[in-house]
């Protein structure tokens, strides 16, 4: 047998072995959550289909539970909270999180398994490829471009589609991540955590469809990318400080210095200070420069040692696989 062969042999007896979930947070997906958790316990027959509530109003919980699904509630609404509670709750090996809205592909499921533990990666993101002309929509993909550009950017270029909302997980991931975000901002967050802590992750193409008829999408193209955009911001200052404050310090040294170029050659000209106003301005603008850069010197230390106890955290759960293989050993 090839090496190749070999290799997926072994991926294949490992996913076998593990406890797999599929974590599946709902609201009001009624007409599509009963073929999810069908389709998902077809291509994975060992895991178990875990459904969570968020507060619907239609009959999601009692679909999901005739579809053979494990149905829990969330009363804290959001994308984010369910994820919190969906990550402390389950209990499993290998996580496979995915939307209860029928428009990812079952049967990639176990390739991101099986990939996940072959090469031992604690994350693999569904990238999705448009199978269905109807599950297009201009403005959530030139959005989503745009917000991977910018990640890519500014946390180096891993990920061609970080708002997936597909994923395979580790245990170490799921047991390490601070979820902190409590809407659809969840994905942005799992694709920062994972490249700030440099963890190995892989992306796949996966197909991608159209919602069943009768399901309606919970996103909002303007006020969801805002609100992601915003998340980008925040995870920036909070995630390289010193470059985020050094920036703004370096915006207001340079306006301050423009200012003051004329005053400072009117008085070497004529020993007056023509416009006092402007002088006392560029001179607040500079020390502000100078403030901003000291807080990010000063917040880098923190988030320096922030970044160690994730570290740390994620390093007390093992690795994907280590349970098989020492079993294999004994």
């Amino acid at each position: 047998m090839t090496d190749v062969g070999l290799s997926a042999q072994r991926a294949g007896t490992q996913e076998a072995r593990q406890r797999v979930a599929v974590l599946v947070p709902c609201f009001n997906e009624e007409a599509a959550i009963g073929q999810v958790v069908r389709d998902f316990r077809a291509a994975l027959p060992q895991a178990t289909v875990y459904v969570y509530d968020n507060n619907s109003t239609d009959r999601t919980m009692e679909v999901a539970r005739a579809a053979g699904a494990v149905v829990r509630r969330e009363p804290k609404q959001g994308k984010g909270n369910v994820v919190r509670r969906m990550f402390s709750d389950v209990d499993a090996d290998v996580y496979v999180l995915v939307d209860g809205d029928a428009t990812y592909d079952a049967p990639s499921a176990p390739k991101m398994i099986a990939l996940l533990l072959e090469e031992r990666l604690d994350m693999v993101v569904a990238a999705r490829v448009h199978a269905d002309t109807a599950a297009y929509r201009r403005g959530h993909v030139t959005g989503n471009r745009l917000l991977t550009g910018f990640v890519d950017t500014v946390f180096g270029a891993t990920f061609s589609d970080i708002l997936s909302g597909y994923r395979a997980f580790s245990r170490r991931f799921v047991k390490s991540f601070p979820v902190l975000s409590g809407g659809f901002e969840i994905e942005t967050e799992l694709t920062v955590h994972a490249l700030e802590l440099e963890l190995p992750v892989a992306e796949i193409k996966t197909p991608y469809y159209a919602r069943p008829e009768g399901s309606e999408s919970k996103l909002s193209t303007w006020s969801d990318g805002f609100r992601i955009l915003r998340t980008i911001a925040k995870l920036y200052r909070s995630e390289r400080p010193l470059r985020f404050f050094s920036s703004i310090g370096v915006v207001l040294a340079a306006v301050s210095i423009v200012i003051a170029i004329p005053i400072v050659i009117h008085f070497f000209e004529y020993g007056t200070v023509p416009r006092l106003p402007s002088a006392v301005l560029a001179t607040g603008m500079m020390l502000a420069a100078f403030m901003a850069v000291a807080s990010g010197l000063i917040l880098d230390t923190v988030t320096r040692g922030r970044r160690e106890v994730k570290r740390l955290a994620y390093l007390e759960q093992r690795a994907p696989g280590d349970a098989w293989d020492r079993r294999e050993k004994n």
